[in-house]
């Protein structure tokens, strides 16, 4: 019989790819969704919603590996400078899962987080580092997402750690995530910024740069994480080739052709980034990277899983040859 996997929020962008790879190794796979219409196919759906008890422990019944990969979605309502408006969805979200998990005796979790859960203080020089960095959530500049993104992983290696049961925990903490897209996306996440360059809603290129790894690359590394008898209790950054935003904007104009005719060419002035950003808080992050290029080592994936990432570019002509299709 096939050792059973639930892999959460299964209609998203790398929760899909999960699947993916799921299937091809052989694994049944199931996936929670808020939709069942959503669903990938070849799984077994079950509707259960990370703000509410009801549907985990059916979902986790049965399962030998639970990939955590949902996040919670937030209502319009919330108010985004306030942290606890990400960081208690997450953080609860992220509970309800691994109490599931546990009570249901499965062998490992792997938790996606973020590599924001490992980022430099805002005053810290450029520079390398790696997993054994956490976010200093007191960060007077740090956004609410990157406060939110440490303060939920604390929660789950917490709660495991209390647990006293034989259920392991991993965690993955992806850099910037692009690559192909495979359906309907509920949102663009981190998707986002190269559809706004293709449709020219991008005035300008901001001096911020990012780790672009590929989706596939990330599903990789999940299910590295699940089975791996060195990936137990470990952290592990999935960060790829750091590009500056002019450089995937080069990307997609040489790789494209005409199709990215409306992606900007001029430098956006540094003033004009952190106006923008008093209006719109989700532009905070590029305001604390304004100019930095700090790098988050993945050696440690390399080294203990064997894992390896594709060349950066090959996920930005991804996303910008398929998000057309399904945006």
């Amino acid at each position: 019989m096939s050792e059973r996997v639930l892999v959460t929020g299964g209609s998203g962008f790398l929760a899909g790819w999960c699947v993916v790879a799921l299937q091809e190794r052989g694994y049944d796979v199931r996936t929670t969704v808020r939709d069942r219409s959503r669903a990938p196919q070849g799984t077994e759906a079950i509707e259960a919603d990370l703000t509410r008890d009801e549907g985990w422990d059916e979902a986790v019944d049965g399962c030998d590996y639970v990939l955590h990969v949902a996040s919670p979605v937030t209502t319009g309502e919330a108010d985004p400078g306030d942290p606890d408006a990400l960081v208690a969805p997450a953080r609860e979200g992220t509970l309800r899962v691994l109490r599931a998990a546990v009570a249901a005796g499965v062998r490992r979790v792997v938790v996606t987080s973020s590599a924001a859960a490992a980022s430099p203080h805002s005053e810290t020089p450029d520079g390398v580092t790696d997993e054994t960095l956490w976010t200093d959530v007191s960060d007077p500049l740090s956004t609410p997402y990157r406060r939110s993104k440490p303060l939920a992983e604390r929660a789950a290696w917490d709660f495991i750690a209390a647990s006293g049961g034989p259920t392991e925990l991993s965690t993955v903490l992806p850099g910037w995530v692009l690559g192909p897209v495979r359906g309907p996306l509920a949102n663009l996440g981190s998707l986002r910024a190269v559809d706004d360059l293709i449709t020219g809603r991008m005035p300008g290129l901001p001096r911020v740069g990012f780790e672009v790894v590929d989706v596939r690359d990330i599903a990789d590394l999940h299910l590295r994480a699940m089975v791996d008898p060195a990936a137990a209790g470990e952290r592990f950054l999935g960060t790829g080739e750091f590009l500056w935003m002019a450089e995937i904007a080069r990307l997609l104009r040489e790789r494209l052709g005409d199709a990215a005719s409306r992606v900007p060419t001029q430098p956006l002035p540094d003033e004009v980034v952190r106006q923008a950003a008093i209006a719109d808080p989700d532009l905070g992050a590029l305001v604390v990277n304004l100019g930095h290029r700090r790098i988050r080592s993945s050696d440690k994936a390399r080294r203990l899983l064997g894992w390896a990432a594709r060349p950066a570019a090959e996920a930005v002509e991804a996303s910008g040859r398929t998000l057309p299709e399904h945006r």
